[in-house]
């Protein structure tokens, strides 16, 4: 019977490296490729609004710029729309106060050429939630934090479709 599953293994293996199959994290995953983190460099990030654009636009340019910033020819554009935000109320107790809050936050990333044609387009979105607490500060201190959370997550799915696409 173990010989069997050693057997299983092996084959499951060998057929994941036939189809192309290639980790996206860990000591082999694609973003090692410095041919890959080159083309990075190449991507000018334009401004996204409001505050939440800043910090998204931000976290985006400590993950793609190696140099911390875009190189002076840049042959991509990326275009981040500007954030959405919803928030629900969870949680709700016996006297209607609510104990919880989820904070969706969802945007739409495009990468396109110097000469302004589309490369790549997704819809990106992000929730988390925070406790309401009876301290008007330490609710909006949670707040912040879960938001900063959902644009780490939004920047860490960006750069993975960029890591796809100049991958392929």
């Amino acid at each position: 019977m173990a010989c069997f599953r050693q057997g299983a293994a092996v084959w499951a293996v060998l057929w994941l490296t036939a189809c192309g199959f290639q980790p996206l994290y860990g000591d082999h995953a694609l973003s090692t490729t410095a041919a890959v983190r080159e083309s990075f460099n190449t991507i000018m990030i334009a401004n996204i609004p409001d505050q939440s654009g800043q910090y998204l636009k931000n976290a985006l340019m400590d993950r793609l710029y190696s140099a911390g910033r875009a190189d002076a020819h840049a042959r991509y554009r990326l275009t981040v729309s500007p954030v959405n935000e919803s928030r629900r109320e969870l949680d709700i107790t016996k006297t209607s106060d609510s104990t919880r809050a989820q904070l969706s936050l969802s945007t739409v990333m495009t990468l396109s050429d110097a000469g302004g044609g589309e490369l790549l387009s997704r819809s990106l979105g992000a929730t988390t939630s925070y406790n309401i607490l009876d301290s008007q500060f330490t609710t909006r201190v949670a707040e912040d934090s879960a938001r900063r959370q959902a644009l780490d997550d939004l920047a860490r799915q960006i750069e993975s479709h960029l890591l796809l696409y100049f991958n392929r």
